[in-house]
């Protein structure tokens, strides 16, 4: 069974920086982030295929950078510049069945998520 576990939340001071982490149990063809706030719909923030393609949301370009490591089973989320409208709770999510690995896919499994507040 495909596990996910996100760490690396908390707090940050406005244009401060802060990197998740998402430990899983299997590879997969894409590996993404998102968010959401309560209340409101979840957003598609970052994806990596398994060749390394990236693709963000127009938001958090320039500002976030997501990795892999597939030794040690970890995805990344870099955060700079961070904003208050980043606040949010993060997911890792693994294995799309779109054609494509993007934020705008549909994920298969999910983590529980870490909250980020930017104030």
């Amino acid at each position: 069974q495909v596990q996910l576990v996100e760490s690396g939340g908390g707090s940050v001071q406005v244009e401060g920086s802060l990197m998740l982490s998402c430990e899983y149990t299997h590879n997969s063809n894409c590996m993404g982030w998102f968010r959401q706030i309560t209340g409101k719909e979840r957003e598609g923030v970052a994806t990596i295929a398994s060749g390394g393609v990236t693709t963000y949301a127009d938001s958090v370009k320039g500002r976030f950078t997501i990795s892999r490591d597939n030794a040690k089973n970890t995805l990344y989320l870099q955060m700079n510049s961070l904003k208050p409208e980043d606040t949010a709770t993060y997911s890792c999510a693994s294995y799309t069945t779109s054609t494509y690995c993007t934020v705008n896919g549909h994920f298969v499994y999910w983590g529980q998520g870490t909250q980020v507040t930017v104030s």
